[in-house]
């Protein structure tokens, strides 16, 4: 069973952009956390939770594509 390698790339570019998501969400969070008193507070730390939640579906994602191409699709 062959590799593809085009969805292993794409595997992969979507685990870069969950390590990049992985950075940035906290560094919003914690800057948000630390400004209560501004006005931008809750839009940032929405925007945070957003970034969090995005990482983690990314990174689902991005494993599921890497096992789809070191395996093959899934058969239902």
């Amino acid at each position: 069973m062959p590799t593809d390698k085009q969805l292993l790339a794409k595997g992969l570019r979507r685990l870069a952009i969950t390590l990049l998501l992985m950075f940035t969400a906290p560094v919003v969070l914690y800057e948000a956390f630390k400004n209560q008193e501004h006005p931008f507070y809750y839009p940032v730390l929405i925007f945070g939770i957003v970034l969090a939640l995005a990482a983690v579906s990314m990174g689902f994602y991005g494993i599921k594509t890497l096992v789809d191409a070191l395996f093959g699709p899934r058969r239902s």
